[in-house]
């Protein structure tokens, strides 16, 4: 995980990435996370773990919950489906 020292998200405030709620402050503070994201070096690299550790809350790789719940439905469809081979 030596990514995570090259993350822009370093030094910033954990909890604007885990804001609480999907309405008014934590929409706002959703978008600032993903402003951070955007000038982040490793953010492919930060959704993949994200992904693969099946991280539901918080924003990670750019995405919010609601944008990763899909990729990884997704993602748990194509393990099964390649278990079941």
């Amino acid at each position: 995980m030596e990514w995570m020292e090259q993350a822009a998200c370093v030094g910033e405030d954990p909890e604007l990435f885990f804001p609480v709620g999907t309405t008014g402050p934590s929409v706002r503070e959703t978008q600032a996370a993903k402003e951070v994201c955007r000038r982040c070096p490793v953010t492919e690299t930060c959704l993949d773990w994200a992904l693969r550790m099946g991280q539901t809350t918080g924003v990670w790789g750019g995405t919010s919950e609601a944008e990763r719940a899909p990729m990884l439905r997704a993602l748990r469809r194509r393990r099964v489906g390649a278990r079941s081979r």
